[in-house]
């Protein structure tokens, strides 16, 4: 397999000029970058000789229209705010770098790329490629908004997609789905490891746990009298440090992401606070168990003085990559790095997790410098991105090949 260095790295390049941010790129999705650098990427794709859709959630869809067996292969272009160029965008201009070198050999199948929507969660967790797989309510998009107030209904409209209709996969065509994304953490950077194939991905639940007590006087109330919900928000905070750690896995994390405190002046106690929490592993029995803890010590703070209330705002469910298509991309890496890589989970969730309930899927990781990502630091050195897209290219044709 033989693909392009140049070009695949110019598109990178390309793609990272639409709302780049320093080192970084910041495109929000449905922002008028997001919308430009889809029509970019559309462009580039039709230019390939694929044929191009993009739905009424904002789901770019790029078909080889000749016969015989296919592949997807996708990511998501949107980033995060003030976030990294590659997460993501990798994985997309990859799959058009591996349609345009497999589309030189005559007999050798097909690849579709897919740019989903929103994979970030800037109006919910994976519309686009829960949409695709047909796990998208109507009902869901109405009631969907930004952290800034914006509906998903309004952001749609905006950026012209509303009213289109949304997409369905149809799973019958595919021999499965493949993704190649930075690793987003530090463990192929510190290992010395050129790729990563991933096992597993994670499963995600997050919460927002909020407190009410009394908001009043600073300077004047008494601490015996205080209904303190700042200091309640504190205490579950540190009963979650204490008592987590016994009751998690090896691999298990979580995160207090957020905290605001009501009304948030020095001189007044904090009538109500909010903290955003979240936790990931790649066992469901886990997230249980680490989820009743949780409403365990919120109801034993919430017997004080303040009351409290814990809502489950998101939950993923973790996914197992499917073996064969992990054994393709094995063979792959053993031949673009001999003993130089490893099998592994992904702690970030990827769209791959929800195309693997309907299809075979897998993933490939190339490093992460010093493990950064989500931040404008994050990068990829030019010889790892252009050896994880070849190995993927490799993969894929032997796949394909595949009876």
């Amino acid at each position: 397999m033989s693909i392009d260095p140049a070009r695949l790295l110019a598109d990178l390049h390309a793609l990272r000029g639409y709302g780049r941010d320093g080192n970084g790129v910041h495109r929000p999705t449905y922002s008028p970058q997001d919308v430009a650098a889809r029509e970019w990427f559309a462009a580039r794709a039709r230019a390939t000789g694929l044929d191009v859709t993009i739905d009424g959630i904002g789901n770019l869809l790029a078909r080889d229209p000749n016969p015989g067996p296919h592949l997807l292969i996708g990511s998501h272009l949107e980033t995060q705010p003030h976030g990294g160029w590659l997460d993501g965008a990798l994985g997309c201009v990859a799959g058009l770098e591996v349609a345009r070198a497999l589309g030189a050999r005559t007999g050798a199948g097909g690849i579709d790329v897919a740019a989903w929507a929103d994979e970030e969660g800037h109006f919910g967790a994976f519309n686009g490629s829960r949409s695709a797989i047909g796990d998208l309510t109507e009902a869901e998009i109405d009631a969907a908004s930004n952290r800034d107030g914006v509906t998903l209904r309004a952001a749609l409209a905006a950026a012209g997609y509303a009213g289109r209709p949304r997409l369905r996969l149809d799973p019958a065509r595919y021999k499965g789905y493949l993704e190649l994304h930075i690793e987003q953490g530090p463990e192929l950077d510190t290992a010395g490891q050129a790729l990563g194939v991933v096992t597993a991905i994670v499963g995600l639940r997050g919460y927002r746990i909020r407190f009410e007590g009394q908001q009043n006087h600073a300077g004047t109330t008494p601490m015996r009298l205080r209904r303190d919900a700042g200091a309640a928000l504190v205490r579950l905070a540190c009963a979650i440090a204490r008592d987590f750690p016994d009751a998690a896995a090896a691999r298990t994390v979580w995160t207090i992401g957020r905290i605001e405190l009501e009304p948030g002046a020095a001189s007044i106690i904090p009538g109500a606070a909010t903290m955003m929490f979240q936790m990931r592993d790649t066992d469901e029995a886990v997230l249980d168990r680490l989820e009743s803890l949780l409403m365990r010590l919120a109801e034993q703070e919430g017997r004080g003085s303040c009351r409290v209330a814990v809502t489950r705002l998101r939950a993923t469910a973790p996914a197992t990559m499917d073996r064969g298509l992990c054994a393709a991309l094995e063979a792959a890496c053993e031949r673009a790095a001999p003993g130089n890589w490893q099998a592994m989970p992904s702690g970030a969730g990827h769209d791959a997790q929800q195309l693997a309930r309907v299809m075979k899927s897998a993933m490939l990781f190339v490093p992460s410098i010093n493990g950064i990502s989500h931040d404008t630091a994050e990068d990829t050195r030019e010889e790892d991105l252009v050896r994880g897209v070849a190995t993927l290219a490799d993969a894929a044709a032997a796949i394909l090949r595949q009876a």
